[in-house]
């Protein structure tokens, strides 16, 4: 019997950024599974303040190059990788120059998100995807962590869905308590559509934001797990309401057995 694959497509992973709930679930998980059986790949953002030459990050040629046009300006994508030796894993990264150079991660030193968090966000989400298709690799599941990675379900059950790569692929998304007061552009709707995907699929970012973001991803997965003990009562409550599997918070000694049972589950589905 083949080995299910697990895409995890990551907001942060530590030791690249400082360790918290999120950032430990990134590390810890991914190497979790692979110990259960399950064959892994795992994506975060390139973000400025990640020290390359500490952390051993090199250039993969053969998967950069790729351009991708939102709101109709080209933006290289550069795909890099470096590996966690004690978990033997890998972790690619998706990396533009525009997009993330900055020391800062997702908010400034006020807490305020970025002007160009949408562009980061559909950037980072088209690009794991790219290099997938490019790895030539079929995920069973493709898990997203954290607000930053809303748009792949969209993406994923719309636009790439008719690729044989990802035609059976089963989306979780992890809610996180990692809100931003910021409203995204009001343009984040109209730049976050691209092939297969109409006005009326995004019609719910009409006005952006954090929440917003959130229902979309919602709307558009298999299965939600509350990532935090506590998180956006709105989007907890949206989350319940929507009729998906839903998982409550596990913690550390529960979730990687947890949501291993879960990836099984939807993959036999």
């Amino acid at each position: 019997m083949e080995k299910t694959k697990v895409l995890f497509v990551s907001q942060e992973i530590t030791p690249y950024l400082p360790e918290n709930e999120m950032s430990g679930i990134g590390r810890y998980l991914p190497q979790g599974i692979q110990e259960k059986g399950k064959e892994i790949r795992t994506f975060m953002p390139r973000y400025g303040c990640i020290n390359e030459r500490r952390n051993q990050l090199h250039e993969v040629i053969r998967l950069s190059g790729m351009n991708l046009i939102i709101d109709d300006t080209d933006h290289p994508l550069i795909i890099k990788v470096a590996s966690i030796q004690a978990a033997r894993m890998q972790v690619y990264f998706i990396d533009n120059e525009d997009y993330f150079h900055r020391k800062e991660v997702l908010v400034d030193k006020d807490g305020n998100g970025f002007e160009d968090n949408d562009e980061r966000a559909i950037f980072f989400a088209r690009g794991v995807l790219e290099t997938v298709k490019k790895l030539r690799w079929a995920p069973d599941v493709v898990h997203c962590q954290g607000w930053f990675t809303g748009l792949v379900p969209l993406y994923l059950k719309k636009s790439f869905n008719e690729d044989p790569l990802f035609m059976d692929t089963k989306v979780i998304f992890s809610i996180y308590d990692d809100e931003f007061p910021t409203k995204f552009s009001d343009k984040f709707q109209e730049k976050s559509i691209i092939d297969g995907i109409g006005k009326e699929d995004v019609s719910i970012l009409e006005d952006a934001s954090y929440v917003s973001l959130h229902k979309l991803a919602i709307d558009q997965c298999d299965a939600i797990i509350m990532g935090s003990p506590k998180v956006n009562e709105e989007v907890l409550a949206y989350a319940k309401a929507s009729g998906k599997t839903f998982m409550e918070y596990k913690n550390k000694d529960e979730y990687i057995s947890a949501y291993s049972d879960l990836y099984d589950e939807l993959v036999a589905k």
